[in-house]
């Protein structure tokens, strides 16, 4: 048996076997191409908001509030502007970060949930107000960011959430239904059915080397399907024709 049947063989049988895959492959693919990843990760909807600066005397002056609040000790101090108001995040190994009110000296995280949504809301371009807020306390395949944090739903059609960190009231992610969406996809291309996160599954392998098999032997079957051995055995012919009338 020639390796063009053979091939052919193997060809058809994978292909029917990888079909679906090779499907989602593809659309995912495409999916990925047309949507720009900064409006899957509703960036476009970042409100520009004006850099306060904290100034070095409200700097020490808070930082001597903290350390008379009997504060534990940190290895990293971040100074920042959280509402208007100056705060420092404070850091200390793997602990769980503390958030300072640099005016009082007094520990602010973690943040309640009316605060949160004044975060999401001022970070959020729009209009539209907050629609309902609940706590995460455990990661999931939308959210994988720090815990305990806030998730903020807003209604302006596109069913976004915004997650807030309790301890820091950064907005660690931002949700949609477009992102939904690219996640979804993105758990069919990389076969992570489960975490959505991980593109070196045995699953994702096995899947890989059959596809690159199934366009191997596409190749090698490439010359009979366009008719090429017809031709070469056509020639020979001819080429056999001519030579026996020449010994005529």
């Amino acid at each position: 048996m020639s390796w063009a049947r053979v091939s052919a063989k193997v060809h058809k049988w994978l292909a029917l076997l990888m079909a679906i895959q090779i499907l989602f492959w593809f659309v995912s693919g495409l999916f990925f191409a047309i949507a720009p990843i900064e409006t899957v990760r509703s960036e476009h909807r970042i409100a520009e908001l004006p850099i306060q600066p904290v100034s070095l005397s409200t700097a020490a002056i808070g930082l001597q509030r903290i350390a008379g609040s009997q504060a534990a000790a940190a290895d990293k101090i971040e100074l920042r502007s959280l509402l208007d108001k100056p705060v420092a995040l404070v850091s200390n190994g793997e602990a769980r970060p503390r958030l300072y009110n640099l005016s009082t000296g007094q520990q602010i995280s973690p943040i309640p949930a009316s605060m949160a949504v004044a975060i999401a809301e001022r970070d959020h371009d729009g209009d539209e107000r907050a629609a309902r807020v609940s706590q995460v306390t455990e990661n999931t395949t939308e959210y994988r960011g720090p815990l305990p944090a806030w998730r903020i739903d807003f209604e302006d059609g596109a069913n976004r959430a915004l997650y807030v960190a309790a301890d820091t009231g950064a907005v660690t992610a931002r949700r949609s239904t477009l992102w939904r969406t690219f996640d979804f996809l993105w758990s069919l291309h990389i076969m992570d059915f489960k975490n959505h996160e991980d593109f070196n599954t045995p699953l994702l392998i096995i899947s890989t080397a059959l596809a690159l098999i199934v366009i191997v032997t596409g190749i090698i079957m490439f010359p009979s399907r366009f008719g090429y051995h017809g031709w070469r055995k056509r020639r020979k012919a001819r080429r056999e024709a001519r030579a026996a009338e020449a010994r005529a």
